[in-house]
């Protein structure tokens, strides 16, 4: 947990709360008069949000269906083995692998899961991201 200090205008406090307020998990903020009476000072206890990935809903509230994702990844496949639109596939590979060890009876720690995390994984290698902040944090969304 943290204490955030601004000073800005008063207009220009509730863009910065809410902005705040999207960014960390925020106790409320307190307002008061800066020492030249033109500004504000805000103060906020924060800490960093615990949620680092949408809920499965929020990512796949658009997403096309399961067995649709199932003949577009194995189309993807052929297309992936000649170097073609290998970013594409493991995206989707990892999404759809992810959906699946959603629907099964142990969505963490199953063999969907396994399958999705080492596909998420996979992805990240390919883009030359960095493993998250901590390495053996599993990177799906569940």
């Amino acid at each position: 947990m943290f204490e955030i200090r601004v000073i800005c205008t008063k207009p220009e406090a509730p863009e910065i709360t809410k902005a705040l307020s999207e960014a960390f998990a925020t106790g409320p903020v307190r307002q008061y008069p800066a020492r030249d009476g033109d500004r504000v000072r805000l103060y906020v206890t924060a800490e960093q949000a615990m949620t680092r990935w949408p809920a499965p809903e929020t990512a796949y509230a658009k997403a096309p269906s399961i067995i649709s994702e199932i003949g577009c990844t194995a189309r993807g496949a052929r297309d992936c083995l000649h170097g073609v639109h290998v970013r594409e596939f493991w995206l989707r590979k990892a999404a759809l692998l992810d959906r699946i060890a959603l629907t099964d009876d142990d969505p963490v720690g199953g063999d969907a899961a396994t399958l999705a995390n080492e596909a998420a994984r996979r992805l990240i290698d390919l883009d030359g991201a960095r493993a998250l902040d901590h390495p053996d944090e599993l990177p799906r969304v569940s």
